[in-house]
């Protein structure tokens, strides 16, 4: 039997004489396969993807190519298929997964609606409701009346995901591209996600196109891979074949970026004794509940309880945790960006003699410690004024301290650009002219302006490619060996720490759970919840795909896990709650 979808010498470019963004690229698909493209930001992997669907930008033209698809009626070309055609396929046949599920999702209206809209423009002629809130529960929401009724911004990262795929799935489509559908959540809610890409790929024999730059990803999704870069196939084949042995140098070099865990036979150190610049203890911070027009007012959120820290010059501390773990929120107070609870105590420099407790800094002493401590945040592109050029961004804080005069000032910037691996002749750009990569390094060059001695890195790496990610950590690490930095580095994902951190802090609803250096960490974790993200965060292993035992909520809850989180046959202690209504069993 031919292939589902046949796709032969696909070549896209932007203008009429430019040369193509993509070219040559030809793969086939079967049903109840996925195929996993997979290159760096501009590989041209997207760009392929919704050339299938009619989706291009409008600036991008279509040379060349053939995408041959067996449709219900027979057999049809996508990419000369007129539009009303192919907007009957497009939803019901072919389906996508959007990468930003809060973009991909319209604030204003009701999830049920949007996942709805999908049958009623395709004519269902059965109960559209019944159909939304079926798919919803397939698709693993707890409570899916309550997900039906609800907006998207009441619901978590994952659970947005979630809705996303269940308007990709409510139409029973043959054929679902999949745009890095993981990217930016956690470890374990990434976990969660691909458990059920698989599975409602094996229960509906459905084909799946799997865009993402995370090899972890495809050794525990994908059949078969296409590699590109700059729009050209650079390796294709059997997942197994191609990240085990890659023939082609940048396949190697993408194998070779990913992070790994060190490994587990190495032994457990105890924390290293040195001068502490950063000691902090009984951090709390509550938030009151939000104010309701009816009924008793929300009570107060708890996000960060009793953290304590203590960082020796020089070394790196990280914080691990989910999204809600309050790991962000431990930063903004280092930072003083947001006041603790009152009895937490934090003293920078303690060895100095200076007992000045920072949460009770104000005017010209708080302005002073936010010199010596600067922040590195997750989104480069939100951090970056597109108003100001690079110069500018470089020279503000400086500014703002005094330092320096205007000629100064500009030799400091292009001094800070060449250290971070960029050219001093790109100060004059704006941010959107640098690469994802590049905005973060330009990120770290502002926190780098004032010199200071502590840096907080909050997610700096969640959002870049593999290969861009190594980059940026080996970066890092260089400036803090030259300038003696010391970081508190926080992440979602243990891997990505486990080099660079000297201590690991894993914070879970807002408590330190477990604490040690990344060898202890990895080789004898103590605490379920350890365990369950060192088990969800996916190794470029074919050897080791995900084994995480997902179970339903049932009937019962242990005390410290509110409703709806449950257990199963009283086995509560070694089950740890990674997504409501799911729960994973943790190996000892």
């Amino acid at each position: 039997m031919r292939p589902l979808l046949t796709v032969e010498d696909l070549s896209i470019a932007f203008g009429d004489v430019g040369p193509p963004v993509v070219e040559g690229v030809s793969f086939a698909l079967d049903a109840g396969e996925t195929l996993a493209l997979v290159g760096e930001s501009g590989s041209g992997k997207t760009l392929s993807a919704k050339a299938l669907i009619g989706l291009l930008p409008r600036a991008a033209q279509l040379r060349a190519g053939r995408a041959i698809f067996r449709a219900p009626g027979g057999e049809v070309d996508l990419l000369r298929l007129p539009a009303p055609a192919l907007r009957r396929l497009r939803g019901q046949t072919i389906s996508m997964v959007f990468q930003e599920p809060m973009s991909a999702l319209s604030p204003l209206h009701r999830v049920g609606a949007q996942v709805g809209e999908v049958l009623r423009v395709h004519g269902y002629e059965g109960s559209v409701e019944d159909r939304v809130l079926e798919v919803l529960d397939e698709v693993g929401f707890p409570d899916p009346r309550r997900a039906h009724d609800a907006f998207p911004f009441e619901l978590s990262g994952g659970l947005r995901q979630r809705a996303v795929i269940a308007m990709a799935m409510v139409g029973n489509p043959k054929l679902v591209i999949a745009d890095e559908p993981t990217t930016a959540l956690d470890v374990t809610t990434q976990a969660t996600v691909l458990e059920l890409l698989r599975r409602l790929g094996r229960d509906h024999a459905l084909a799946v196109i799997l865009i993402t730059h995370d090899l972890g990803v495809v050794a525990n999704m994908a059949d078969r891979v296409v590699v590109l870069n700059r729009g050209r196939i650079m390796e294709a084949g059997g997942c197994s074949r191609v990240l085990s042995a890659p023939g082609h140098p940048y396949t190697r070099a993408l194998v070779a970026a990913a992070p790994r865990p060190p490994s587990p036979l190495a032994s457990c150190g105890a924390a290293a004794e040195g001068t502490a610049i950063l000691s902090v203890s009984g951090l709390s911070k509550t938030y009151p509940g939000r104010t309701r027009t009816f009924g008793p007012p929300a009570p107060p959120v708890r996000a960060v309880a009793d953290f304590a820290l203590c960082l020796e010059r020089g070394r790196t501390v990280a914080v691990v945790g989910e999204s809600g773990s309050g790991k962000s929120t431990v930063a903004k107070l280092i930072t003083r960006a947001e006041r603790p609870d009152p009895g937490a105590r934090m003293v920078f420099r303690p060895e100095a003699g200076g007992e000045e407790d920072i949460s009770t800094l104000s005017g010209a002493g708080l302005k002073a410690y936010r010199r010596e401590c600067q922040m590195v945040f997750q989104d480069p592109y939100a951090a970056l004024s597109p108003r100001l050029s690079v110069q500018d961004i470089l020279t503000e804080p400086l500014e703002i301290h005094g330092i320096g005069n205007r000629a100064e000032r500009r030799a400091r910037a292009a001094a800070l650009m060449e250290r971070v691996g960029l050219s001093a002749g790109h100060l004059g750009r704006f941010p959107h002219a640098f690469s994802g990569g590049q905005r973060q390094r330009i990120a770290i060059a502002r926190a780098l302006a004032l010199e200071p001695e502590l840096l907080i890195c909050d997610e700096p790496t969640s959002a870049l490619d593999v290969s861009v990610q190594a980059e940026v950590l080996a970066m890092l690490e260089e400036l803090q060996a030259e300038l003696g930095l010391s970081m508190v580095f926080i992440s979602h994902d243990l891997t990505v720490v486990s080099h660079i951190a000297d201590r690991i802090l894993v914070m879970r609803r807002g408590r330190v759970v477990e604490e040690g250096d990344p060898a202890c960490v990895f080789g004898k974790p103590r605490h379920p919840y350890t365990r369950a993200l060192i088990a969800a965060s996916p190794e470029p292993d074919t050897e080791r795909r995900l084994d995480l035992k997902l179970v339903a909520a049932g009937a019962g809850e242990p005390e410290d896990w509110p409703a709806p989180y449950g257990y199963v046959e009283g086995d509560a202690p070694g089950l740890v709650e990674i997504a409501p209504g799911h729960l994973v069993r943790a190996a000892a």
